[in-house]
């Protein structure tokens, strides 16, 4: 069974609370995403222009939102096959431009090796999720994996806000390209099993 160090999804009780008190305060789930990404744009422009404290402590709140909008279309009977596209493209995003926030941060301080790290970190973080949504397009679930968004997320949060960002970059690139090689690995297998 493959380790997954955070859960996937919020308790679903708390998920109810929240998604309940989001659509009492009139929220709209499509701009709740919408709302993630420009968060995350404007934590990658932090990022570069070396503010790399609060860009840390703006991205985990503004990605804590991905387990807002979900629940407030789920309280709120506004599910869609749209708001789930256009969720899964915004946090794919969010994430890449952070992360090209973070190789601009390193390549204007003339840290080559850093940027070059924060690119195959991006590859790492695109190559997870392709995986992912190529095995559910031939009906295949691989969604399993010890480095997943949640885990990513988390440690580029902490390698801002604890002034380790080169750390935390190295950690992701290298966790978040051995996930994808551990779906490439689950999906091969239960393709050859016809799962």
């Amino acid at each position: 069974m493959p380790i997954q160090i955070l859960p996937k999804k919020l308790p679903q009780n708390i998920a109810n609370l929240i998604g309940n008190f989001g659509v009492k305060l009139g929220l709209e789930p499509n701009a709740i995403t919408t709302f993630g990404l420009v968060g995350a744009i404007s934590s990658a422009w932090l990022v570069g222009a070396n503010f790399l404290l609060t860009a840390g402590i703006l991205y985990l709140f503004f990605s804590a939102l991905d387990f807002v909008d979900g629940a407030v279309a789920r309280a709120s009977g506004k599910t869609s096959s749209f708001g789930a596209v256009l969720d899964a493209v915004f946090d794919r995003a969010g994430e890449t431009i952070m992360l090209t926030g973070c190789a601009w941060y390193f390549a204007d301080r003339t840290e080559g090796w850093q940027s070059i790290v924060a690119i195959v970190a991006i590859f790492g973080s695109v190559a997870v999720s392709l995986v992912k949504s190529e095995g559910e397009r031939q009906g295949i679930e691989v969604a399993e994996g010890f480095f997943r968004r949640q885990e990513r997320v988390l440690i580029l949060g902490i390698g801002l806000i604890a002034n380790g960002l080169t750390i935390a970059i190295v950690i992701l690139a290298v966790l978040s390209n051995l996930t994808a090689l551990q779906r490439l690995v689950l999906f091969v297998k239960r393709k050859k099993l016809g799962r």
